[in-house]
Formats: C-alpha cells, structure tokens, sequence
C-alpha cells in the first residue's frame, strides 16, 4: 500500500511520457459525468501508482439492501464503476447487511425504521443478481460488512466513536435540520456515518464512489482513514439522475423511473418520453456509449444534423440492448414503429376472458371493464385515465368516467401508450 510519505516522494520525482499518456487517457473515462472529485491531484498520484506498479485501485461503492429493485438511476454508479473495471481496476462492492440494519438517515426528517436481518439478506441477494447486469463479476469483490463490524467489541465501537465529535455531526444538512426543529435523532443514527467510513478502513479503499447526496459519509472514510492512519481514499460523487418527469431525482416510489428488469417493450417505451433536455445526461451517465461516440452525438444535437427523436429512439435501442440483448432491442423498437408511428395495433395483444354473465344487458361500466381486464391497479386509477384521455376502445377514445360499453367479443381496449388487452368473450 502507498503510504503518505511515498506519495509525497512520488510528487518530486519526474513522471515517463507513457506513464502521463495512460494517465490523462484514464482520466479521461474516468471524468465523464462525474459531479465532483476529492480531490483530484490525489487521484492522478494514486493513478500514477497504480500505473508503475501494476497495481490496480480498490473502487468502493457501499450498498444498504432496503431497496431491491435497481432502476436505470441506480445504475449511474454501477457503470462508473463497470468503467473503471475496463480501466484494469477492482471494485469493492460492500453490502450492508449490517448498516443495512439501521438504514441510511440521508434525506430523511425521521428516523427509519430498522430492518430485521431475514429482510436484509433477502434483499441482498436480490441485489446482487441485478448488479452483475453492469458489473464484470470476475473483476468484483463482493463483501459484507458484517464481517468486520458484528465482531467489535464496545470498547472497539466507543474507540471509532470518539473519532468524530457530535458538532460534526450536526454540521450534515439533515440531522441539523432535525436538531434545530426539536425533531428525534436516535443516537444509532450517528453511527451510519461512522460504520460507512469504517468500512474503507477495513477494506483500505483507494476510491469510493457515491452520489451527490452522500458527500458527508463519503468524507468520513476519509476522515476515519486518517484517523488509523491510511492513506486517505479519493471520493468521487455522481450526479443524481432525474426520472421520467425530467424533474425530481428517479424513484420507484414517485413512478417516474426505469427499471432494468423490466420488459424490453416497457423500457423502450419509457426511455421514449424521456424529456429531450435530458437525453444527453441520460446517454453520459446511463449507457455505455464511448466518449466519441458521446461527442459526436452532442455535435449531432447541436447542429441540427441529429433530430432529438432519432436520438431519443437510439437512446431506448440502447437500454434495452444493455439489458435485455440486441435482438430484444430490435423487436421493441420495431414495435414502437409499428404501435406509436404508424398508430397500428401491436400483433401480440394478451386476451383477457370475460364472462357474459358479468355483462348487463351486454354491457359493462368502462371503470370495471379496465379493472376486469388488469389495465389498471384500481378504480382510482382507472377514473384517472379516462380523464386523461389515456383510454381507447377499438382505437377510438373514451373519455366519459360514467359510461358503460357494449362488450364484443376480439375488443381491444388500451390505457395510455403501452397497455392492451383484447376481450375474449365466453
């Protein structure tokens, strides 16, 4: 391991043109997208030594499985890292099934209920079948960080603790927040921060990687690694990736992301009403397109030689080719062709029974008929749709809440772009 004083021997000494070259051409891939460096000259040493020693950097990123389900947001990270694996580097990818059990207080005005440690696991494993999706598995190390921290002893836990005063605490935007609003902050709460940047001591971390909103924990390893006297890591953060509505940061909760398990015609289909002043962000920090194919199509954009909806539609062929394959990729964007610009109807409608004893004078009310044919998680929803005039019956819209439809046999009834289903009457 490079200790301090190497790395300050290291500054003096006159780097090899081929050395510089690889370094600016590492440095290259490894600044695209990226919201901030801390700080980057340790990054070029680090770079630097890695080069003349053969000696690849540990690229952390820490996890906490609460949420299994990894949409196209997540996955921001995911291909920073994938990047740096193709750079000849090891990621450490750091499950938290231990922090996982308290939950991360970032954003958040309360405090979060624990997860019991059936959940955790469950969710652990769900993760680490999707993140393989991105990563190169024969370059990743997978830890949990149970390892180092269920064996502490309290005197070990009131030792890390006195690495950092309550006032630094209280300096992180959210638990100041709290205190000065007389909100609860559990003691526990503290010791995300703390467990998170123990385990870059424990692992010796070069790197670690985070989103914009996880600045304070990402310093504390730095922090605690000076403190057992490390070489500090180097922190990188991404930008948060807004979802679907172009304006708050992609959440499964807000129903405006993209999820990678999703079928191929869904992702295409929502990839397609990304709104045109994100497709760039999109392209630079969720696909795998090269830097120069990236300029280029920044160019392309720019001059008006690229239209936004060719762009839009290479941008879904893309998703979908990263996660489903290419032959998926085709076949939903033939799909879109066929659907979305020529308005016909897609060949492969689902059929949906219907009994004729559920019909009233051979008619059906059209918030029970969406309902009846699961094109809609409930009435609610269904009211909504038709309002929006999301709703068509044989292609032609639907937009009265109250009416009831006559109910033939070979219908199709669609709710907004994606969702069809043909009545089988029996």
């Amino acid at each position: 391991m490079l200790t301090k004083k190497e790395g300050m021997e290291m500054s003096t000494t006159e780097i090899k043109p081929e050395v510089q070259r690889e370094i600016e051409r590492q440095l290259a891939v490894i600044r695209r997208g990226v919201a901030e460096i801390i700080p980057e000259e340790e990054l070029k040493e680090k770079l630097r030594h890695s080069i003349e020693t053969n000696r690849p950097l540990k690229v952390k990123l820490g996890l906490d499985p609460t949420a299994p389900d990894i949409h196209i947001g997540h996955t921001v990270v995911l291909h920073k890292l994938r990047q740096f694996q193709e750079l000849g580097h090891v990621v450490q990818l750091v499950i938290g099934d231990f922090t996982g059990r308290i939950g991360d207080p970032t954003g958040k005005s309360e405090t979060r209920r624990q997860l019991s440690e059936e959940e955790v696991k469950a969710n652990a494993r769900t993760y680490t079948d999707q993140l393989f999706k991105v990563l190169d598995q024969s370059k990743t190390e997978i830890h949990f960080n149970s390892t180092w921290l269920s064996p502490m002893t309290f005197a070990e836990v009131a030792e890390l603790a006195a690495k950092c005063t309550v006032a630094r605490m209280l300096e992180r935007d959210d638990f100041s927040k709290r205190y000065h609003s007389g909100q609860a902050i559990s003691v526990h709460e503290f010791f995300y921060p703390l467990m998170q940047g123990y385990d870059s001591v424990a692992l010796k971390s070069d790197i670690e990687l985070g989103g914009t909103d996880q600045k304070f924990n990402l310093l504390m390893g730095r922090q605690l690694q000076r403190e057992y006297g490390l070489p500090e890591q180097v922190i990188m953060m991404m930008p948060l990736l807004e979802g679907l509505d172009g304006v708050k940061k992609m959440s499964k909760s807000l129903g405006n992301y993209i999820g990678i398990q999703e079928p191929p015609q869904e992702i295409y289909g929502k990839a397609m009403s990304i709104p045109d002043e994100l497709m760039v962000k999109y392209f630079e920090l969720a696909t795998d397109l090269s830097n120069e194919e990236l300029e280029k199509l920044k160019k392309g954009l720019a001059d008006g030689t690229i239209h936004p909806r060719d762009a839009k539609m290479k941008l879904a062929h893309t998703l979908v080719r990263m996660y489903h394959g290419r032959e998926a990729a085709d076949e939903a964007e033939r799909h879109f062709r066929q659907v979305f610009q020529q308005n016909a109807l897609p060949e492969d409608i689902p059929e949906v029974t219907i009994a004729a004893g559920q019909l009233q004078d051979g008619k059906m009310w059209v918030v029970q008929l969406l309902s009846t044919l699961k094109l809609v998680s409930s009435n609610g929803e269904a009211r909504r749709m038709i309002q929006q005039g999301a709703v068509r019956v044989n292609q032609e819209k639907v937009t009265d809440v109250d009416q009831h439809l006559p109910v033939e046999d070979g219908m199709v009834v669609q709710v907004g772009k994606r969702k069809f289903a043909k009545v089988k009457l029996v």
